[in-house]
């Protein structure tokens, strides 16, 4: 609704040709806000205190020309100067109104935008390391990168969603070794496991449905002799590494490569798995090892190579990270000719924005606050924006039942599983909560309020708002009676009340609370919204009777109570989360 103030505002600076050249350089949409207090409107706006400096006039003699030259509009019932030079809008019910025929007549499309031309966006989540299940925390990454790429659709934004699997390299080859190690176990050949190794009962059960065709059989004095000792007696680094190289010498390097990639395979299905009956879906799962493959490494140092960003110092080519703001220079080929997985991350972004998008999020855990610096440099090294990189960071979770605090390790084995976090409080419960604070804020999930059905459980809370207006229907048609969709549009004025009121501004903020949700990345505004909606429809139906004697009063009440019904169906949707008819 913000449209209707804008609008007057621009017919009013377009008689103001001073203050109309003054009121160029920003968007006067932008100027206009919904107000805290409704004594003061409905929506106010500073556009006078931006035009004061540009105009030399002071803000309260602007503003009192702009109100003078306000043509009348029958959305407005009045408008006043406040303050140092604010002017507050009074809407009328008929714009209230008119707001609700649009919820009715757009349905499941209210608060979406057109598409845009652009730009393109990639947005990169989860991507956890494919070397065991999804925990809770990969949950809160994949349920707020879900809501953000739903958000920025709902806008407008042309997008795609992106897993990059990080399948080569060093815990590629622990994760084949420790599948490997349970493979011996199973044969009867016992080997100290390594500290380093991934002991989860999965291992076990991927090593149980490997297929082992063609990887020769060893024995357990040939792969421990002469390895250093594990920590804490020795090297546990050492330890892994030696066992991971006498495996690749003693299966040679395709029989490890079998059983590493099968392994990977494993997980992999896993996770994709558990990520779509989450509601969690990609456009496309990118390798790590097609970078190699398809030379996408290469091809990005070759690029910096010829921009002069690139020299060798003790053996090893470095790019000069520093020129772009980096506290030092990365290594990018190691001595050995090893490329460093900064060059992986270099090349898969070039490659991005080679594949045509223009602007990249990324979704990373909060460790990876470094990343940005180093990762910008490569690109505006190779002549892109650096800001054309976006990385929103993901505080971590934690996990409590019963008031007890849940320890998570993916290595050790003790963790609470996404999967597991799904079984007990739901998809539903889980997609909510798990987007209910910011995402750089640490969130406490307590697995007891998730399963309530309460109103201490917001999202019960509002989904059963959902369901009684369904119910309400029902109810309708159990006592015989018809809604005539056409006369509650017709009879709006007879809503006078003020939980209706309060109903009807609490609807007409839905597409302006999306827009900001997406803008920010924030989907918790979004949840706070629903919760105040939610709120504001229970307090209406424990005020009055929507099946009325007065047919004219229910058509309109029933008109409404649509309009709630859409608005919280369409939030929901955002947000991954269900919207029941019966609860």
């Amino acid at each position: 609704m913000k449209h209707i103030v804008a609008d007057l505002l621009k017919d009013a600076l377009a008689k103001l040709p001073e203050l109309a050249e003054a009121a160029s350089d920003f968007s006067i949409q932008d100027t206009v806000e919904r107000t805290r207090d409704a004594s003061h409107g409905d929506f106010a706006s500073n556009i006078a205190m931006r035009l004061a400096k540009p105009a030399q006039k002071s803000p309260r003699d602007i503003a009192t020309s702009i109100v003078e030259t306000l043509a009348e509009a029958s959305d407005v019932d009045k408008v006043e100067v406040a303050g140092p030079g604010f002017i507050n809008f009074h809407l009328g019910s008929t714009a209230f109104h008119a707001e609700l025929e649009t919820i009715l007549d757009r349905g499941t499309e209210y608060g979406r935008q057109p598409k845009k031309d652009g730009p393109r966006i990639l947005l990169e989540f989860v991507s956890a390391n494919p070397t065991g299940p999804l925990h809770v925390g990969h949950g809160r990454h994949a349920s707020y990168g879900a809501t953000v790429g739903n958000l920025l659709e709902a806008v407008g934004y042309p997008l795609e969603r992106e897993y990059y699997v990080n399948d080569a390299g060093r815990q590629m080859d622990i994760l084949g070794l420790s599948v490997w190690l349970r493979l011996l176990e199973a044969d009867g050949i016992v080997v100290p496991f390594p500290q380093g190794g991934y002991r989860g009962a999965y291992i076990r059960e991927i090593a149980a449905a490997i297929n082992t065709d063609g990887v020769t059989a060893v024995s357990g004095e040939a792969l421990l002799s002469d390895l250093p000792p594990d920590a804490p007696e020795g090297d546990k680094e050492a330890y892994i590494e030696a066992l991971i190289a006498r495996a690749k010498s003693l299966l040679g390097d395709a029989g490890f490569d079998h059983i590493r990639q099968q392994a990977l395979d494993s997980i992999r299905d896993d996770i994709e798995d558990d990520l779509r009956e989450f509601g969690v879906t990609f456009d496309r799962w990118y390798s790590e090892q097609s970078l190699t493959r398809g030379n996408a490494i290469d091809t990005a140092l070759t690029v910096l190579e010829e921009r002069g960003m690139l020299y060798r110092r003790d053996g090893a080519t470095w790019f000069k990270a520093t020129d772009f703001g980096d506290e030092k220079d990365r290594v990018v080929v190691r001595e050995n000719g090893a490329k460093t997985y900064f060059a992986s991350d270099i090349a898969y972004h070039h490659e991005k924005r080679e594949r045509g998008f223009d602007h990249l999020i990324d979704i990373l855990g909060a460790d990876h606050h470094g990343y940005v610096t180093r990762v910008r440099a490569g690109l505006e090294a190779m002549g892109y924006k650096g800001d054309s990189l976006e990385v929103e960071l993901m505080q971590f979770v934690t996990l409590y039942r019963g008031g007890k605090k849940m320890q998570m390790s993916t290595r050790s084995g003790e963790f609470d599983t996404l999967r597991q976090l799904r079984a007990e409080v739901g998809n539903d419960a889980a997609r909510f909560y798990y987007v209910s604070r910011s995402n750089d804020q640490h969130l406490d999930f307590d697995l007891d309020v998730a399963k309530s059905q309460s109103s201490d459980n917001p999202v019960y809370y509002i989904q059963y708002a959902h369901a009684r207006v369904a119910s309400v229907f029902r109810q309708l048609k159990e006592k015989s009676l018809d809604w005539d969709s056409a006369k509650g549009r017709n009879q709006l004025g007879l809503l006078l009340e003020k939980q209706e009121k309060a109903l009807m501004t609490s609807l007409s903020r839905y597409p302006e609370v999306v827009q900001l949700a997406a803008n920010n990345r924030a989907p918790q505004h979004l949840v706070h919204y629903l919760r105040d909606l939610a709120n504001d429809f229970h307090t209406y139906y424990n005020a009055h009777a929507f099946i009325v004697d007065d047919a004219s009063l229910r058509d309109a009440r029933l008109y409404l109570v649509s309009a709630a019904r859409i608005v919280i169906a369409n939030g929901l949707g955002i947000l991954g989360v269900s919207a029941p008819e019966r609860m």
